[in-house]
């Protein structure tokens, strides 16, 4: 074996293998027993046969005599075993003593392999902590837009829910002034015609004289048309289900005033006809009559009674 050149790495030479030198003793033992084997097989004698004769008394002392029988054969001397063959220890390889610089340079490659790890560990712990870092500014980005969205939309929400409430207001003061107005024009409009009808009140006194009637003058006698179709406009509009089979055929008595236009401005029970619910369906009639008609001239009386009966109705 050739000695380790300086400076290269120490080599162990292997272990002799044991399987050479167990099938080496097997072979050794087998030829031993095959020799003992053998051996005593070819010096062992087949042993010598004996016969014997008989002859008469008389030629007895004529007989051979018998021979000794031979010695037995000693046995063979057992060879002494072999010794067991032993395996042989390869001598020890004497390592060379590393040089200094040897040393040194594998030292300074041990230095370098550790400040190489120690570099990329420090490369990695710099790479998750920059990876932690921007999730962190991610998630707290996130959450600044979320609150700042959120804070937009109760703001939006609390405009919308004011400029509804403005809006609400403004229609509610709008319906207000409305009402004034309406009731304000209403109002107007009921002290104008109430002050057109004093006045055409006055004017008709005035031409009737101070004696006259007003009533009785303006009473629809001398227009017998005119009259039907009043009294037929007002039976259209009375609906009346109580019972008019009534003995005395009961009658109420109305006070109409109503406008140059046909209009009716008011109406009075002047006589009830003793049954209220006949009284109240007549009113009714005649309010929804309005405008009544008028007569051929196209002028109406201002002031007109009318009396409905129950057998009107039929």
């Amino acid at each position: 074996m050739k000695p380790a050149a300086a400076g290269a790495p120490y080599y162990v030479p292997p272990e002799p293998k044991r399987l050479p030198s167990f099938l080496l003793a097997v072979g050794v033992h087998a030829v031993l027993l095959a020799f003992l084997y053998f051996g005593i097989s070819w010096q062992s004698n087949t042993p010598v046969a004996v016969e014997a004769e008989v002859w008469d008394v008389k030629v007895e002392t004529a007989a051979a005599q018998e021979l000794p029988p031979e010695p037995a054969p000693e046995p063979p001397p057992q060879p002494e075993p072999l010794p067991t063959p032993r395996a042989v220890e390869p001598p020890p390889v004497e390592q060379p003593a590393p040089t200094p610089p040897d040393i040194a340079l594998e030292r300074e490659k041990q230095r370098k392999e550790e400040l190489k790890k120690q570099q990329e560990q420090e490369k990695r712990e710099l790479a998750e902590q920059k990876k932690r870092e921007q999730e962190e500014a991610r998630k707290k980005e996130l959450a600044e837009q979320k609150k700042k969205e959120e804070a937009e939309r109760k703001e939006k929400e609390l405009a919308a829910k004011k400029e509804a409430e403005a809006k609400k207001k403004e229609q509610e003061q709008k319906l207000a002034e409305e009402k004034k107005k309406k009731a304000a024009a209403a109002k107007a409009e009921a002290a104008k015609l109430e002050k057109f009808r004093q006045e055409e009140l006055k004017r008709i006194a005035g031409a009737m004289g101070a004696g006259g009637n007003a009533e009785k003058s303006s009473a629809p006698k001398a227009d017998s048309g005119y009259v039907a179709a009043i009294t037929a406009k007002i039976k259209s509009n009375t609906t009346y289900a109580g019972n008019l089979d009534v003995p005395g055929n009961p009658k109420a008595v109305f006070k109409v005033d109503q406008l140059p236009t046909g209009e009716i401005m008011s109406v009075r029970l002047a006589k009830s006809s003793g049954v209220p619910e006949f009284d109240r369906a007549v009113e009714n009639g005649i309010r929804k009559a309005s405008p009544l008609p008028k007569k051929k001239d196209g002028t109406v009386e201002r002031n007109l009674e009318v009396n409905f009966s129950m057998k009107d109705l039929d």
